[in-house]
């Protein structure tokens, strides 16, 4: 991978990391961009510069660190997505609701696969 295929990636992922974190109308994208750097105990300024001015280079353990973020964030969603299931499962379902309960498992089933799983 070359350097700006690098830190474009990363910029992709620090987007999607603030984006997740960002609570709608009212909400800054400092604040998500603050809130999402304390959580995933990221330095805000990468995130910052990121979005902002793009570095040359990344340090391969700020990359790698983004990465692990990612992937929980990912691996955090996943199990929400499992919670509903269960606790729809649990209702009396229309044929539509047993449909879209079907759908959703299938979509966890496809992203268990690690050649189907790919980052945002």
């Amino acid at each position: 991978m070359t350097d700006c295929t690098v830190v474009d990636e990363a910029a992709h992922w620090a987007d999607w990391l603030v984006r997740r974190e960002h609570r709608g109308p009212g909400d800054t994208v400092e604040a998500a961009r603050l809130r999402a750097a304390r959580k995933h105990k990221l330095p805000e300024r990468l995130l910052w510069a990121l979005r902002y001015r793009k570095p040359k280079r990344i340090w391969a353990d700020l990359y790698v660190k983004l990465q692990e973020a990612v992937e929980t964030e990912i691996a955090r969603q996943e199990k929400a997505l499992e919670h509903d299931i269960e606790i729809t499962r649990a209702r009396q379902l229309t044929p539509s609701g047993r449909t879209a309960v079907a759908q959703a498992e299938a979509f966890l089933g496809a992203v268990a696969q690690p050649e189907t799983r790919a980052a945002p």
